[in-house]
């Protein structure tokens, strides 16, 4: 059903919206917001134009119209949230929570559908507690990496942190709930989550694992607690709101040693598959590599235009130029080491042995790569620093849209060639360029691919829309399914699933929020 329009705006108070949320009157939608104001205070309720306008912004390849909210209220403790549930099921006022709002390559912060209320939990922002002993933060969904980073220097907690790419602005809690990644060895942010207080449609909240227990001390360190295991339910879903996430945190190594290989052909990408996988499943290699092609690596660190002012895809000619110029290879793998002196020595000349044994690759060093980018910023990434640099991606093209297209499949060389060569076919096909990396995790290869699009050219964002839309599905009949999806494309992704997933998630949806207030389309799932 589509969103509505509204009545005129009234007298005072705030703004009438530009759209209503499906099925809701402008009579009731009013008479919720008059709610929301006495449960938050007016400056916490915004429904004019100018105030919505950040929500509303995509990265993505569709209209801004076909994501707008209705309206955006901002909570500040848990038991405004459960108030905020109340009205959403008496009136059915449809809410899309957000913590930082800042997922950028996979929607940002607007909703999944158009006259949603979107429930900003940004100032939900306190570190509740972090154990220097135990390794455990818990955190609310409005704290940042940067802000969490900060507390533990200021009190110097020798912890560090796994945040994604780019972090600053992010937030531990929304990225692991979307299931997101880092480049650590804590780098599988969901696998080092522990423990959730969540906020269920009708205003019971809800703490896994051992929180349940009155009085325990087991809540951030023991995962599973008693009976079936409830907090994965809660990630890339719509069945309740996170309002507080435990999670354990790496204790800082005595010795970090951050390394690139570079290689020159694109070929190469299958034996650096195999040489390393090994390596990465013994745990020589602790943390997830990445095998970085040379677009990407360009894009991150520089606009198109400085090589390139053509359209389409870029020409091989030129690539071979930034190669050369830039000092970067066809692709380029980041990982690092960590722990004792001795432990770093003996994994060293294990990978370097590997790599003289393969007959391809060059090693290079933080000593030899100095300040230069793009290892500067991978360096940071891999001990968990702060870093906006991969922001410089959206400048590829001009225009800032990007949609991160990241299927799944087995860490195997020639899965590399399978799914290298569809996805230039496919991309070519659009004009727009290959800019991708791999990302091997414990014995899974994701290969993220960034389709990069001017969003204000109408007939190129047409092109992307088309082009993303195809991956997903020729993927897909080869078995590669995405494991995260953007805002445009989640009914799509969830087909590939089956039907049956389908039928689960619909029956956890109708037990758990059988009015369907809780962000509506999310993954796919409806009541």
């Amino acid at each position: 059903m589509t969103a509505q329009k509204t009545a005129p705006a009234a007298a005072s108070g705030p703004a009438a919206p530009a759209i209503l949320p499906p099925g809701v009157s402008a009579s009731d939608f009013a008479g919720a917001i008059r709610e929301f104001i006495t449960i938050l205070g007016a400056e916490n309720v915004l429904t004019d134009a100018d105030h919505l306008a950040p929500y509303t912004k995509v990265m993505v390849a569709e209209s801004e119209d076909l994501h707008r909210p209705a309206a955006v209220i901002m909570a500040r403790t848990v038991e405004q949230v459960q108030k905020i549930m109340a009205v959403c099921n008496r009136v059915r006022v449809p809410i899309w929570p957000i913590s930082t709002g800042r997922n950028f390559g996979y929607g940002s912060a607007a909703p999944q559908s158009a006259g949603q209320v979107i429930l900003d939990l940004r100032h939900m922002n306190r570190i509740l507690e972090v154990d220097p002993v135990m390794c455990t933060a818990l955190v609310e969904p409005g704290v940042t990496y940067q802000q969490l980073k900060d507390y533990l220097v200021e009190n110097n907690i020798p912890l560090w942190l796994s945040c994604p790419a780019p972090s600053a602005i992010a937030g531990p809690l929304g990225n692991t709930v979307d299931r997101g990644v880092g480049y650590t060895p804590y780098g599988e942010h969901f696998m080092m989550q522990c423990g959730m207080e969540v906020v269920l449609a009708d205003g019971q909240v809800l703490r896994t694992g051992m929180g349940g227990v009155q009085n325990t001390n087991a809540w951030q360190v023991f995962k599973w607690g008693y009976g079936p295991y409830l907090d994965g339910i809660f990630t890339q879903s719509n069945y309740g709101v996170v309002t507080k996430m435990g999670m354990w945190l790496m204790p800082q190594p005595p010795v970090y040693k951050p390394f690139s290989i570079r290689y020159e052909k694109d070929e190469d990408i299958h034996d650096i598959v195999e040489t390393l996988r090994p390596l990465r499943i013994a745990g020589v290699i602790p943390n997830a590599m990445v095998f970085a092609n040379v677009m990407w690596e360009a894009a991150a660190i520089m606009p198109r235009s400085k090589y390139y002012q053509g359209t389409g895809t870029t020409p091989d000619h030129v690539l071979e130029e930034i190669k050369a110029k830039e000092g970067i290879g066809a692709w380029n793998v980041y990982a690092a080491l960590y722990g004792t002196k001795e432990q770093v020595e003996v994994n060293w000349n294990i990978i370097t042995g590997a790599i003289k044994a393969s007959g391809k690759g060059r090693i290079i060093t933080e000593e030899e790569a100095g300040e230069t980018e793009p290892f500067k910023y991978r360096a940071k990434l891999m001990r968990g620093d702060m870093t906006l640099q991969e922001f410089g991606l959206y400048r590829w093209r001009g225009g800032g849209g990007s949609m991160w297209f990241a299927p799944v499949t087995v860490a195997k060389g020639s899965e590399t060639r399978d799914q290298t060569e569809l996805a230039k076919k496919i991309l070519g096909e659009f004009g727009l360029d290959y800019v991708a990396e791999y990302i091997v995790g414990m014995r899974d290869m994701h290969h993220i691919i960034d389709v990069l699009f001017d969003r204000s050219n109408p007939e190129e964002m047409e092109r992307a829309h088309a082009c993303f839309a195809k991956l997903l599905s020729e993927f897909g009949k080869r078995g590669y399914a995405v494991y995260r999806v953007n805002t445009g494309f989640m009914e799509q992704t969830a087909d590939l699933y089956g039907p049956v997933k389908r039928h689960v998630d619909q029956a956890l949806k109708r037990a758990l929020d059988p009015n369907g207030i809780i962000a509506p389309g999310k993954s796919g799932i409806r009541i």
